[in-house]
């Protein structure tokens, strides 16, 4: 069987780089945390949970503002052109670390984002409906083999359907991609049968799950998912935090795994140099 190798989607926390003139007490006002995905995403969901208690911490509202959209190029440009130390952004590191590959000319510079929190590892998964024969991914190869482009996949736009797609030109699969501006959309036609693969967060996918409708084939990310402890993934590693948070963010189909910007920023490399070599596989050259 051929190993699933993907890259994981961190929940990101980004901020402009901090202007000389910014005062030592922050925040001063209401923040603003512009989010990539829409509402209902992982990211969202756990970007509400943080900005929750983090009004409570700081003393001061903190707003969420969805912008999906553009492959991320929507909040992206939205947030960089607030120019505000009060305007973050929230969103999947996936989401940005694959543009070099897809776009010749990007909205913004690279010096324009500075990562400054890990907040979490998001949940993504590989999902078919229920009605899908291949009860492993074993058998949804050996399927896909047998039965070349019969298939149809979605996956979230930026590394994890970099990854998808290197992994089915590696494995040597055939199957056709159908593009989604909203990831819940996808869920629905997979929940149906319209699509048959569906790689994206746990939290898109979870209410076809609990109807039944859907079923897990594997947890993309390298630890295990406490909300499904029998779905098996590359390594088996739990790390023990504040349990309340754990609890809460584990619920919303993620992994808590806090970092600093030394640590976040080593991450964004590390998933940089992994879609560098799932984009040399395909033969991707930036067009755009």
């Amino acid at each position: 069987m051929q190993r699933l190798t993907f890259a994981v989607a961190f929940l990101a926390v980004l901020v402009l780089a901090a202007k000389p003139s910014m005062a030592q007490t922050w925040p001063q006002r209401a923040v603003k945390f512009i989010v990539t995905l829409g509402p209902g995403s992982g990211v969202d969901i756990g970007t509400r949970l943080i900005a929750d208690r983090l009004s409570r911490r700081w003393g001061q509202p903190v707003v969420v503002e969805n912008r999906p959209g553009g492959d991320g190029l929507v909040a992206i440009s939205a947030f960089v052109a607030a120019n505000d130390d009060h305007v973050l952004l929230a969103a999947p590191s996936g989401s940005f670390t694959a543009h070099p590959f897809i776009y010749k000319h990007l909205p913004y510079k690279a010096a324009d984002i500075v990562p400054i929190a890990r907040v979490s590892n998001t949940i993504v998964v590989m999902a078919v409906p229920t009605s899908l024969e291949a009860k492993s991914v074993g058998e949804l190869v050996a399927m896909a083999r047998a039965q070349p482009g019969a298939l149809n996949w979605a996956g979230t736009t930026g590394s994890n359907e970099f990854m998808f797609a290197a992994f089915l030109k590696n494995a040597g699969l055939s199957m056709s991609k159908v593009p989604y501006r909203n990831l819940v959309e996808a869920a629905n036609d997979l929940a149906i049968g319209r699509i048959q693969i569906n790689v994206t967060a746990f939290a898109i996918v979870r209410p076809q799950l609990q109807a039944g409708k859907v079923k897990l084939l594997a947890v993309t990310n390298t630890r295990r998912a406490a909300v499904m402890p029998d779905v098996p993934t590359a390594a088996d590693v739990r790390e023990t935090i504040d349990g309340a948070v754990e609890e809460r963010l584990n619920l919303t189909g993620q992994i808590p795994n806090f970092g600093g910007p030394t640590d976040f920023d080593a991450d964004i490399a590390q998933q940089r140099a992994r879609i560098a070599g799932a984009a040399k596989d395909l033969g991707i050259v930036p067009t755009q």
